[in-house]
């Protein structure tokens, strides 16, 4: 048996659509880390408003979970879970635990400090770390959006996130 087959790690994966809020209460109950990026949004009906969650990247899961565990999940929970795999090696996807930590705080902050989700490919900056303000701590690249210098957490092959404005002087060089 492989020695890493009981390392935790993070994988990404896609499940079917509208399918994220039900997977993630079987992985609760299931006692499974994980995390899907979720964004409150207003709707307005028979003029009344109303907030409900929705999946900010739709079809995307995040799982921690051991190897072994996370090609068990599927069966556990009875829903299509399909792993991200790195295109060069054709093995699961692995997404570095600090890597995982930032776009979750990017995407924790995104409510209050209008983070932008971005799809398109961004020339690669300078690697930064912010050192003050809301995203103090979050690792990545600097890019100009808009003419606004700005912190790009990127998982590779998957989604990148931008966050809003943050001068120089809360940056450092990595």
């Amino acid at each position: 048996m492989d020695s890493t087959t009981n390392v935790s790690n993070w994988y990404a994966a896609r499940v079917k659509y509208r399918t994220e809020k039900k997977i993630k209460s079987l992985l609760e109950a299931a006692k499974t880390e994980h995390f899907i990026p979720l964004k409150t949004v207003e709707t307005t009906r028979n003029g009344k408003k109303t907030h409900r969650e929705k999946p900010l990247i739709p079809c995307l899961i995040f799982v921690h979970a051991s190897r072994k565990k996370a090609f068990a999940l599927p069966e556990m929970t009875g829903c299509t879970i399909n792993y991200i795999r790195n295109a060069e090696t054709k093995t699961l996807q692995v997404i570095p635990d600090k890597q995982m930590q930032d776009f979750m705080q990017v995407v924790d902050l995104s409510t209050e400090s209008g983070v932008e989700l971005l799809t398109a490919n961004l020339k690669r900056g300078d690697k930064v770390r912010v050192v003050r303000g809301i995203f103090a701590g979050i690792e990545g690249e600097l890019v100009r959006i808009k003419g606004h210098k700005r912190v790009v957490v990127r998982l590779e092959g998957l989604v990148s996130l931008a966050t809003t404005y943050i001068p120089a002087d809360f940056l450092e060089l990595i």
